[in-house]
């Protein structure tokens, strides 16, 4: 049986109600699914454009990469940029805030590296802290 999305169509900084006053709850509320995080490790890398994430070999469907981009706006976390306007189409980069989440998915990505043998970290560009 596929594994279902649990994860809440509004998040916690969009509502601005928390259900914990521990940082670690409120730090997974927005980023513990199973896609968000891989979303930033992926605008670390040099990705901005929909099609791109699209791209990644996690192959987010579509519905739940359109929903994490929103509530990553929504957060904060990243800024979107628009580059057509017929059809509206938008890159997405990283905020100020965004990029502090750099240490947190490089460490992610070096505790997965020393836990899971024969992974390696993808490719990445020059400004990518990760």
């Amino acid at each position: 049986m596929p594994r279902r999305d649990p994860s809440p169509t509004t998040s916690p900084t969009q509502t601005g109600a928390l259900r914990s006053s521990c940082p670690v709850a409120c730090a997974l509320d927005l980023l513990g699914d199973r896609w968000t995080l891989l979303l930033i490790r992926d605008l670390f890398a040099g990705k901005h454009r929909f099609g791109e994430f699209l791209a990644s070999p996690e192959h987010i469907p579509t519905n739940i990469l359109a929903d994490r981009l929103k509530r990553l706006e929504a957060a904060g976390l990243i800024a979107p940029a628009a580059y057509s306007e017929h059809p509206p189409r938008y890159e997405y980069h990283l905020t100020e805030s965004g990029r502090t989440l750099g240490p947190v998915v490089d460490a992610l990505a070096v505790w997965g590296l020393a836990q899971f043998p024969g992974t390696r970290r993808p490719g990445r560009t020059r400004s990518a802290s990760v």
